[in-house]
């Protein structure tokens, strides 16, 4: 998904349709004129982004939505542009605003025509087709015959504008509800729905653009008070965010102020996390980093970074007095789930130390043993889907398809900072949620959570916040992909490649 200049709040559709009656009662603005907004934007964005087009097919259901398509149909015919409409929704049952924007579109000669007539349409390679089928309402699965309109679009080669979210999409969750379209671009109004940055929603969403439709401007007292009660259901952060919020080292700084990281992890076959999670740790700035490892794997940790503190620990016992020394441990990258395992989760966790816990630590939680009564204030948890499912003992289907709720409800649970990563990695700490809107396809390989648990406790050693720490490395984490990215390509991305780009961020 391209990222946009987008607003900080997000909020779930129910919301947004406040804002929109805010707009109306409290605002003065009547409906059709929104309504005439939100097409007049959309038109003037579908014309930027395809600026050959000559040819619209605007694909019309009921509602608002399809208000919003009659009206983009309307201003292409007052351009002299090509413009059919397929009505979906039979026109005589539009009411409202929805009719009065169908009138317009037959006052400005629009040709609309039934979904019967939608296999012979002939659009050409200066067609653009519009999305105004479905919008926010859509609750259930996307029935016949919306179904088969989506297929049609899909199926097509032309450049798709979908208008307030792609239909089939829940703009509250970015689940697909059975089918939905694939736009090449969204424009959102009023307010940014949280669910088009996550979940599946951005393999659909395409470019995402926002217009609030000029709701910012209102100027009663009565609606900027009434817009000022309604809290965003999440904040959305991004890299630009971030930058400045590490202090600048004082001059007679030493390693002794910024802390001591200690991954634990590394079971056999699984040395090379460990690697990962300690070099990220140490290029972020803390200031001693230490690994504790089973045996073999010592000498190929110190041959990789000569700078790290490495002891082989062949049990719970020999790793306890080695817990003395560290002031946050990272437990969990490359861990495994052994006997071996459990007793190195279980020393650290009778430690009070600030703590992330990653990968196999929290499969070993979610199974009820080491941690009978897992809840603390002072650690990170880091899980992607299949570790999000097994804690909230449920599958992965269910955690993405509400991931704002599978991450508060972990965090209810567990306690601290829970990070949910993946497309649009959700961050819930106590009753705060935010989207993190940054990354990419290319860091779909092995390895990319070990740098971003090593990135999360070298954060914290120097004294950054939990939730503080989660933010800016989240951030840094995706905005590095970009950048390497940028320089060679999505594929064959390796997450060892992110380490000096977010080092660089870093500083």
């Amino acid at each position: 998904m391209a990222k946009n200049n987008l607003p900080t709040s997000l909020y779930t559709a129910a919301q947004v349709r406040q804002l929109d009656n805010l707009a109306i009662e409290q605002g003065g603005i009547p409906g059709i004129q929104l309504m005439k907004r939100a097409g007049r934007a959309a038109f003037d964005n579908l014309l930027a982004r395809w600026p050959e087009c000559s040819s619209l097919i605007v694909f019309c259901g009921g509602g608002n939505n399809g208000g919003d398509g009659y009206v983009i149909a309307a201003l292409a015919a007052q351009r002299q542009l090509n413009v059919v409409v397929v009505a979906v929704t039979e026109p005589a049952s539009l009411v409202g605003d929805a009719m009065r924007a169908y009138q317009y579109a037959l006052q400005e000669g629009v040709a609309i025509k039934p979904i019967t007539e939608l296999a012979a349409l002939e659009p050409d390679a200066s067609t653009v087709f519009v999305d105004a089928l479905l919008g926010t309402g859509i609750h259930g699965a996307v029935l016949e015959p919306f179904s088969q309109v989506v297929e049609y679009i899909n199926q097509q080669a032309q450049p798709t504008l979908a208008v307030d979210v792609p239909s089939g999409i829940c703009s509250d969750s970015g689940r697909v509800l059975g089918c939905a379209v694939k736009a090449d671009a969204t424009i959102t109004f009023i307010g940014v729905k949280q669910g088009l940055l996550t979940g599946r929603a951005p393999a659909f969403v395409g470019e995402l653009i926002f217009d609030d439709l000029a709701t910012e401007n209102i100027e009663s007292d009565d609606y900027q008070s009434a817009r000022a009660l309604l809290k965003a259901s999440a904040l959305r952060i991004d890299g630009a965010q971030m930058q400045g919020r590490l202090g600048a080292r004082e001059l007679d700084a030493h390693k002794g102020l910024f802390g001591h990281v200690m991954v634990i992890g590394g079971d056999s076959g699984f040395g090379g996390a460990v690697v990962m999670a300690a070099e990220m740790a140490a290029r972020s700035g803390a200031g001693l980093t230490s690994v504790a490892t089973r045996p073999e794997h010592v000498g190929p940790v110190l041959t990789r970074l000569p700078e790290l503190m490495v002891s082989g620990v062949s049990s719970g016992q020999s790793l306890e007095p080695l817990l003395a020394r560290p002031s946050v441990l990272v437990v969990g990258p490359g861990l495994g789930r052994s006997p071996w395992s459990e007793q190195m989760l279980q020393q650290a966790a009778k430690k009070d130390l600030p703590m992330v816990v990653d990968a196999d630590a929290l499969n070993i939680i979610a199974e009820g043993r080491v941690l009978p009564s897992p809840w603390r204030e002072n650690w990170i948890l880091t899980p992607h889907p299949g570790e999000a499912a097994r804690l909230l003992d449920t599958d992965i289907a269910t955690v993405q398809a509400d991931r704002f709720k599978a991450a508060r409800k972990l965090q209810l649970n567990f306690g601290g900072v829970v990070i949910l990563k993946g497309a649009g990695t959700v961050i819930a700490a106590d009753d705060s949620v935010y989207l993190a809107n940054v990354g990419n396809p290319g860091m779909a390989t092995g390895g990319m959570g070990d740098v971003l648990a090593g990135l999360l406790g070298g954060l914290l050693a120097q004294g950054v916040a939990p939730l503080e720490a989660a933010m800016i490395a989240v951030c840094a984490h995706g905005d590095a992909a970009d950048l390497a990215v940028a320089d060679a390509g999505m594929r064959g991305l390796l997450a060892t490649d992110l380490i000096p780009y977010i080092r660089e961020l870093l500083n």
